[in-house]
């Protein structure tokens, strides 16, 4: 089985494959690094935006298109970033830009306001229908940056029952637990169970 999976995001391609192997047979191919998928999401949620993207490349690939849309909301800042997470800082703006300015925003902030949630909705576009599950995961947003790996936020999202940032563990391990490994084994599971891909 060939899926797309909307993103040129290589981080979110390499989990995506991991959490969806573990789960049903499937080829994941990413998009070419040359496309972008920032002028598709017009939508105003997490939800409209994966389905958006993956309603548009199921028309231009004609094969089962898989997208997801998922962000940092934070207590303290109304939700902010939220569906803007990936231009918080700007349309050219790397990981630690972004993140520089989420710690400048929240300087300040005492402990007990610093919750956050990282939340993921992922979209599945076929020939005969779509379907979108959405999830989430809580945290605490640091003062400064701590680890080396994952991507995004990672640095400074501290999953508060491992007493670590998601960029302190492993791979594997932040697939458990993340917003996008639990909203795309939920996805993973239905495909496994409604065969509706064969």
């Amino acid at each position: 089985m060939h899926i797309l999976l909307a993103t040129t995001n290589s981080g979110k391609l390499a989990e995506v494959k991991q959490i969806l192997g573990e789960r049903i047979e499937i080829e994941i191919v990413g998009l070419n690094a040359a496309e972008s998928t920032e002028e598709i999401e017009t939508g105003k949620t997490f939800i409209e935006n994966a389905l958006l993207k993956a309603r548009h490349y199921f028309r231009i690939s004609g094969i089962p298109t898989i997208a997801d849309d998922s962000g940092l909301e934070v207590e303290a800042l109304n939700g902010a970033p939220g569906i803007h997470s990936a231009r918080y800082a700007g349309p050219d703006a790397e990981d630690k830009d972004r993140i520089q300015r989420l710690i400048e925003e929240m300087r300040g902030v005492p402990p007990q306001r610093r919750e956050a949630r990282f939340t993921c909705a992922a979209a599945i576009v076929w020939t005969s229908g779509e379907k979108v599950f959405e999830d989430f995961v809580s945290g605490k947003i640091l003062e400064a940056p701590r680890g080396q790996a994952g991507f995004g936020f990672d640095p400074v999202f501290c999953y508060e029952p491992l007493g670590k940032t998601f960029a302190e563990i492993s791979s594997s391990a932040k697939a458990e637990v993340s917003h996008r490994g639990r909203a795309f084994r939920r996805l993973a599971s239905w495909l496994d169970e409604s065969r509706v891909l064969g």
